[in-house]
């Protein structure tokens, strides 16, 4: 079995949300944990860690099962293959705002479970038209600010010697087709602006998830999400399945 370990907050619950579904649909015998205060960033995932303060909601294989973990216990109750950090959106592109933050949590996750890969999760910009608070920094230019969080996510990966799953590129290349455009796509990747959408921009960041860290081809998923009793669309998925597998393998 593989075990993932996520560090973060609603993002990465967005993000993780159907690994599971798709691996094991897949042949692949994967569990994921999932620690997350929402919107918590970098500085308050430190402060957490050096109180042992049990102020985490604890997911399994997407499912939420307590609202009390610490990450020094998480991280003690290995063993994991991988651990996954990242920052708050607002601060996403923002590099002055991960460290040294980034460099304490990877010195303890390489002290207490040596045998884990680390890895940035690279998080996604916000829909042109979303009214999140965090947005003005970005100037409300999604494109901008998704050009900002790559570049902070590319010096941070670097900063730690670590790998990045390329979430955010791939939403990025997903509102780039005319199903999932923003304002004018049929299905767009985000259901309030800042969060991915269910299913569509969920599924995607699990494909990436899967293909990244699972090594699986996710072009032959067969994995269908049904949202209030209603099944995604089967093109959309395929195109989907596309974008995550090229988003991963460019060349």
């Amino acid at each position: 079995m593989i075990r993932i370990l996520s560090i973060g907050n609603s993002f990465s619950t967005d993000a993780t949300k159907y690994v599971w579904e798709i691996a094991s649909g897949m042949g692949c015998e994967v569990e994921t944990v999932n620690l997350y205060i929402g919107g918590c960033s970098l500085y308050t995932h430190v402060k957490h860690l050096r109180s042992g303060e049990r102020a985490y909601s604890y997911e399994r294989n997407g499912q939420p099962l307590a609202e009390n973990a610490s990450i020094p216990e998480t991280v003690k109750a290995g063993p994991w293959d991988f651990v996954t950090l990242q920052q708050a959106s607002h601060y996403s592109g923002l590099p002055q705002t991960y460290h040294p933050f980034l460099e304490e949590l990877a010195d303890f996750i390489r002290k207490e479970a040596p045998e884990a890969k680390i890895l940035m999760h690279q998080t996604w910009s916000y829909d042109p038209e979303s009214t999140h608070d965090g947005f003005p920094i970005y100037n409300r230019d999604s494109a901008g600010m998704y050009q900002a969080v790559k570049a902070a996510y590319d010096q941070a990966a670097a900063a730690i010697g670590a790998d990045l799953i390329p979430v955010g590129d791939a939403v990025e290349a997903a509102r780039k087709t005319p199903l999932f455009a923003p304002g004018s796509g049929k299905f767009p990747m985000n259901r309030d602006g800042f969060h991915l959408s269910v299913p569509y921009g969920r599924y995607l960041a699990a494909l990436v998830w899967c293909e990244k860290l699972l090594k699986l081809d996710v072009r032959k998923d067969a994995y269908i999400p049904v949202t209030r009793d209603v099944a995604a669309d089967p093109e959309a998925l395929a195109i989907l399945r596309e974008i995550a597998h090229s988003v991963v393998n460019p060349n």
